[in-house]
């Protein structure tokens, strides 16, 4: 079979080890006998999934021992309704910043539970760009922040000095370099972009926030309880969190500094043939792109489908735009592989020769 380059924003790209190592799994877990997808998560085999994921995490991200670490479910989207119930009580304000679909998302659910300040927002321009010139009022119950905005292409590279508990969703970003992770009070992701397959959602909680939140949280909603319970009150996703597992391992193996490198390498590639290509161009001010999803249009939109199709006709997968923006979108997570940019960058520079030869000829 021709080697299909997956450029698709999720779910993803993952390493080649952490899907073989689940193709074993699913025939025999751990020498017992039975599929990963039928064995007891109650098992001593599978509670060391748990436990090395969750070290795995506070090991790459070396956080203090301050920190929870779960494995949740429901996506972040559920986590933009856990936070403001369990964080946001009816005399405090939350504040929040608007960067794209999701954060307008978390902010719409945060708004059910009580005061919002929306501190700056980039929808004046389609948000291609991050706000950055904003204060975070000393007296709000937390701020929240999202990191990489998967459809419009922008990256914080930067976190504010926030003087009250930060939050932030990354989802699109996580492990893709370094950051100080203990800077923050906490932090959320689904893990089918850079960490895994859909299914299951990485929470890194502060223990002296936690202690924070509100008593009257209906059980499953609850960050408490699933702490207490070590992730483990109601069934979890167990073939989500095993390759996770494996692919925090993959993660730990080339450390966030090599990982920076290497998306680094990837963006880079990119975005300087998107600059250069007199077909194509980019979505988002410079200083903002994000290194995991590239957003770009072609000069002339009548030739996108024509594009399109050149690119499939190539395995190049996963490159159209999404739904609400329309255009094209190359995602770089982590275990896509140079080589798989080069082809596109190629396809590119080869359509741009046809067009530019059709054009002559007509």
């Amino acid at each position: 079979m021709n080697k299909v380059q997956n450029f698709s924003a999720g779910p993803a790209i993952l390493p080649q080890s952490a899907i073989n190592a689940s193709i074993e799994a699913l025939q025999n877990f751990a020498g017992t006998g039975m599929s990963l997808i039928e064995v007891s998560h109650r098992s001593k085999e599978y509670e060391a999934v748990v436990a090395e994921a969750v070290q795995l995490v506070k090991d790459i991200l070396k956080l203090e021992d301050k920190y929870e670490v779960i494995f949740l479910q429901g996506g972040a989207s559920l986590q933009f309704d856990m936070i403001p119930m369990n964080f946001l009580s009816p005399e405090k304000t939350a504040a929040y910043v608007n960067t794209g679909v999701w954060a307008s998302r978390a902010i719409k659910e945060a708004k059910m539970f009580g005061e919002v300040n929306v501190l700056a927002s980039s929808e004046d321009k389609n948000f291609n760009y991050i706000p950055k010139d904003y204060a975070i009022p000393a007296d709000a119950a937390y701020y929240h922040c999202t990191s990489n905005n998967t459809i419009y292409g922008t990256e914080m590279f930067a976190f504010p000095n926030s003087p009250v508990p930060m939050i932030c969703d990354m989802s699109s970003d996580i492990f893709s370099k370094p950051i100080d992770a203990n800077q923050f009070d906490m932090i959320y992701a689904g893990a089918q972009k850079n960490m895994g397959p859909a299914g299951t959602t990485l929470v890194i909680i502060k223990k002296s926030f936690l202690e924070k939140a509100n008593a009257k949280v209906p059980t499953m909603l609850n960050y408490k309880i699933h702490v207490d319970n070590g992730s483990m009150y109601n069934t979890p996703s167990v073939f989500a969190i095993f390759v996770c597992m494996h692919t925090l391992r993959w993660i730990k193996e080339i450390g966030l500094e090599g990982m920076e490198v290497r998306n680094k390498e990837k963006a880079d590639l990119l975005y300087n043939e998107i600059d250069r290509n007199s077909l194509f161009v980019g979505t988002v001010v410079a200083e903002d792109r994000s290194r995991m999803n590239v957003n770009f249009v072609l000069s002339d939109p009548n030739l996108e489908e024509a594009f399109l199709k050149f690119c499939k006709e190539r395995n190049l997968s996963g490159l159209k735009g999404h739904r609400s923006v329309g255009g094209l979108r190359a995602s770089l997570y982590n275990a896509l592989e140079l080589e798989s940019v080069k082809a596109l960058v190629n396809a590119m520079q080869d359509f741009e020769k046809e067009h530019k030869q059709s054009t002559l000829n007509s």
